[in-house]
C-alpha cells in the first residue's frame, strides 16, 4: 500500500496533508524516517511524531443516503429561512442523538431537483467522492419538454462547451414509452457534476428540464427510499467502498 494512502486511511488527513507530514520528517516506518516512495506492508510499524498509527485506530466514517425532496436546500443555513436538508425531521433521530456525527453533503442538488443525496461524517472521504479523478458515476432520470436528436446525443457524449464552460462527455439515453407528446424522459450519467450542468446542457439543445431525480451516486442507489427519508449505509459496505476508492487512487497514480 502506498504510504500516503495508508496515512489517509489512518485518519491523519488528506493525501496531500499526509505527503506534507512525510516531507517534514514526521513519519517513520519501522523506525526509519519515511520517504514518499516507501510502501507499507502488513506488519510494518508506522509512527507519526513518535506515536504508532494504523487504519484500525480510526473509527469508520458513516455514510447516509437521503431522498432530498423538491424545494429543500442543500446548505447548512439559509438567510431567507427556507428549509434545508439538515432541518428535515428524518435526520433528527440518526444525526442528532447522543452519538451524533457531524455530516456534510457529497455534492449538491439544486432546490428544484430531488433524489439521492449522500451525507458523509468524513470530510476527506466526501472530497474524494466528489473529485473528478475518482470518476464516480452520477445517474439521473430527467423529464424535459422537447427531445434531443441523435446528433445532439452524440455531441453530448463527446463533450460540449456552453457559454465558455467545458462539460465532459456524458451519456444521455431516452427512455421509451415514458414521455408524451411534449415531454420525454432521459437517463443521464455524469462523471463530474458542475453547477446546474444537466439543465444547461438540455437548454443548449433547445429542451427545458421540468423534473430531475438523481437515482445513483457511485455504488449507492436511491431505490425505494421515499422523499424526505434517510437510511445509513451498513459499516461493511462503507469499508468495502473505501477499499475500492483506494484501488482507484492507486491506479490513477500509477
Amino acid at each position: 500500500m502506498r504510504l500516503n494512502v495508508f496515512l489517509q486511511r489512518a485518519g491523519v488527513g488528506s493525501r496531500r496533508e499526509a505527503e506534507r507530514m512525510v516531507e517534514q520528517g514526521r513519519i517513520s516506518v519501522n523506525g526509519v524516517i519515511a520517504l514518499p516512495t516507501v510502501p507499507v506492508n502488513d506488519g510494518d510499524v508506522v509512527m507519526l511524531d513518535g506515536k504508532v498509527i494504523a487504519p484500525a485506530t480510526r473509527s469508520l466514517p458513516r455514510l447516509f443516503l437521503l431522498h432530498k425532496p423538491v424545494d429543500v436546500l442543500v446548505t447548512n443555513r439559509d438567510p431567507q429561512g427556507r428549509t434545508t436538508v439538515f432541518e428535515l425531521p428524518c435526520l433528527l433521530p440518526p444525526l442528532w442523538g447522543e452519538d451524533k456525527p457531524r455530516v456534510m453533503s457529497v455534492g449538491r442538488l439544486d432546490v428544484n431537483s430531488e433524489g439521492l443525496l449522500v451525507l458523509s461524517s468524513d470530510g476527506p472521504l466526501a472530497q474524494r467522492m466528489m473529485h473528478p479523478d475518482t470518476a464516480l458515476p452520477r445517474v439521473y432520470r430527467v423529464r424535459v419538454r422537447g427531445r434531443l436528436s441523435d446528433v445532439d446525443i452524440a455531441q453530448l457524449k463527446k463533450g460540449v462547451t456552453v457559454d465558455g464552460v467545458n462539460y465532459r462527455g456524458a451519456e444521455f439515453i431516452e427512455e421509451t414509452e415514458r414521455g408524451g407528446r411534449s415531454n420525454a424522459w432521459y437517463r443521464v450519467t455524469l462523471i463530474e457534476g458542475k453547477n446546474r450542468e444537466i439543465r444547461r446542457l438540455f437548454e443548449h439543445f433547445g429542451c427545458v428540464v421540468n423534473r430531475l431525480i438523481r437515482i445513483q451516486y457511485g455504488p449507492f442507489h436511491l431505490g425505494v427510499l421515499k422523499p424526505g427519508a434517510v437510511k445509513e449505509v451498513p459499516p461493511g459496505s462503507v469499508a468495502r467502498f473505501m477499499e475500492e476508492l483506494d484501488r482507484v487512487n492507486i491506479r490513477a497514480e500509477a
